[in-house]
């Protein structure tokens, strides 16, 4: 459908202006289901999103493996520390079971979610295996291990992987119309690393999970360029640039057949820019991408709190005078 649209699509990561719509925290709505959809219903309400996202929280995951979580009213939530050291740790990591921890919350907003909305698709959100795996092990530390003991990271991604797989098979038994996966880790590996690191093991979840009613989509922010190919290996139905690479040159290296989505700075754009701002830069992104008909306009990353409704009504004024021009 979207690659027979005449007009552009736009589709925003956005939670947290909703949240400040319905008068909430950030940490509401990350620790609660019902608040959660409330955020997502506020936007779908308010703002004319090709779809319905859910919020882009990289610790979900983490934390029901059993990482220490750092919880904030006005900031997206952080892991505090490792939790696996050593081939010990890693090999007695449990895969969590999906009643862990705020999985649960996240499911139910899903499932209210899917209830509620009719007009649009809603997508669910999750980390990427070896972001997840950076996180439960520490990044720092893992990068020099994927050199000195290769096997054992592996061991460490593919528990991550076996648990994102579960997660987003319930997700997609729940209803949802597809999944955005955040991997930015990724982005600071080389390609020949991204492939076997990271591609590999969401080739398979891709394989398992998609269909002509579910869509993955593979966010990396962390990509300038250089593991551009390793994601279209994944077979993922769409990929999501950050704002740190050339959309041009993605769209002449990405088939046609796969959509690309990207790439507004969240915050230069969405957050400090004047309405003024916004409008003209969106249109420029616009004029510039006019004959890719994969391409759908969204910002870099998910936008972050303290983005105003001004900013966001001006960019998605930007893409209907676009459309009325075509």
């Amino acid at each position: 459908m979207v690659l027979e649209s005449k007009e552009r699509l736009a589709l925003p990561i956005m939670t947290h202006p909703g949240i400040d719509i319905i008068g909430m925290k950030v940490t509401d709505a990350v620790k609660n289901g019902e608040v959660h959809f409330n955020t997502i219903k506020a936007l779908r309400d308010n703002f004319p999103s090709a779809a319905a996202t859910m919020m882009m929280d990289l610790t979900v995951e983490a934390e029901a493996f059993g990482s220490k979580i750092i919880f904030s009213d006005d900031e997206i939530p952080s892991v505090s520390s490792a939790i696996v050291h050593n081939r010990t740790s890693i090999e007695n990591l449990r895969v969590p079971l999906l009643q862990a921890a705020r999985v649960p919350q996240y499911l139910k907003a899903a499932e209210l979610a899917v209830d509620y909305i009719s007009d649009r698709p809603v997508f669910a959100g999750c980390i990427g295996p070896f972001s997840l795996a950076g996180r439960l092990f520490d990044m720092s530390e893992m990068m020099p291990a994927l050199y000195l003991d290769p096997e054992l990271i592996k061991i460490l991604i593919e528990k991550c992987a076996e648990f994102l797989l579960g997660y987003i098979q319930e997700y997609k038994k729940i209803g949802v119309n597809g999944i955005i996966m955040a991997e930015p880790a990724a982005g600071l590996l080389s390609a020949d690393l991204c492939d076997k690191y990271s591609s590999k093991f969401i080739k398979k979840i891709v394989a398992s999970i998609q269909d002509d009613q579910f869509l993955f989509i593979l966010h990396n922010c962390g990509n300038t360029g250089h593991v551009t190919n390793s994601m279209v290996s994944t077979g993922a139905g769409g990929l999501h640039f950050g704002n740190k690479i050339n959309i041009l040159t993605v769209l002449n290296e990405v088939p046609k057949d796969i959509l690309v989505l990207g790439n507004l700075d969240p915050v230069e754009v969405f957050k400090t820019a004047t309405p003024d701002k916004v409008f003209d830069t969106t249109v420029k992104l616009l004029q510039a991408t006019k004959n890719s008909k994969n391409f759908i306009i969204s910002s870099g990353c998910d936008t972050p709190p303290g983005v105003s409704q001004k900013n966001i009504r001006s960019f998605f004024k930007a893409v209907q005078e676009f459309n009325s021009s075509l």
